[in-house]
C-alpha cells in the first residue's frame, strides 16, 4: 500500500473517535485482557486432543515466539515511524492516554500475534462459531491499533498476514509431526515374501 494512501486511510480511521471508544479500544488492546481467552482455548485443546496436547503446546510456543521475533525483526529492519511518532502528522493523530509505543510500527505485533492465535486455533478447533468469533476478535484487536494512533492500516494488514501465515504454517507442522509419530507408533506390517 503506497505510503500516502496508507497515511490518508489512517487519518480517516483514526479521526472517528469518542471517549467511549477510547476506553473500549484501549481495553481491547491490553495484552492481559486476552489471557482468559488464551486459557479457554488451551483448556478446550487439552480436552479435545488429550495425548497430543503436549505437541500442541510446543507448536503454540514455537508459533508465538516465531511471530513475535519476526515482527520485531521486521520493525527494526524497516524502521517505519509509528503514526504518533511521524513528524509530518504532528497534531493530527488521536492517541489515548498519551501512549504511543516504540518508534517503529511496521509490522503490527498485536495484529501478527492475534491472527497467529486465530488461524492456528481455528484450524485445531474447527467449529464454525469459534472460527467466526476468533477472526472477529483478531480483527477488533488489529483495528484498535489504528484507532489508538500507533499503527497505519498497512502495518496492521501486513502484521495480520504474517501472523496468519505463521499460524497456518505451524498447523501444518503439527499435522506432519503427528503423522510421523503415528507411523512410529504403528509401523506398517512387513511385506510377506516368498
Amino acid at each position: 500500500m503506497p505510503v500516502d494512501i496508507d497515511q490518508q486511510l489512517f487519518l480517516i480511521l483514526n479521526s472517528a473517535n469518542s471517549p467511549f471508544w477510547d476506553e473500549l479500544m484501549h481495553f481491547v488492546s491490553m495484552i492481559p485482557v486476552w489471557i482468559p481467552l488464551y486459557l479457554g482455548i488451551l483448556v478446550y485443546l487439552g480436552m479435545a486432543y488429550k495425548k497430543k496436547f503436549l505437541i500442541i503446546i510446543l507448536i503454540i510456543i514455537i508459533a508465538v515466539t516465531l511471530t513475535d521475533q519476526t515482527s520485531l525483526l521486521i520493525k527494526n529492519s524497516v524502521e517505519r515511524f509509528r503514526p504518533c511518532h511521524e513528524p509530518l502528522l504532528q497534531g493530527l493523530v488521536h492517541t489515548v492516554n498519551g501512549e504511543c509505543g516504540g518508534m517503529y510500527g511496521f509490522v503490527s505485533s498485536h495484529a501478527a500475534n492475534s491472527f497467529n492465535v486465530a488461524l492456528l486455533s481455528l484450524l485445531l478447533i474447527r467449529k464454525k462459531w469459534f472460527s467466526v468469533s476468533i477472526l472477529i476478535w483478531a480483527s477488533v484487536i488489529s483495528y484498535s491499533r489504528i484507532y489508538l494512533g500507533v499503527h497505519y492500516p498497512g502495518d496492521v494488514l501486513c502484521g495480520a498476514l504474517l501472523g496468519a501465515c505463521i499460524g497456518s504454517g505451524m498447523y501444518r507442522v503439527f499435522i506432519v509431526t503427528d503423522r510421523i509419530l503415528q507411523q512410529r507408533k504403528y509401523p506398517p506390517a512387513p511385506l510377506k515374501g516368498g
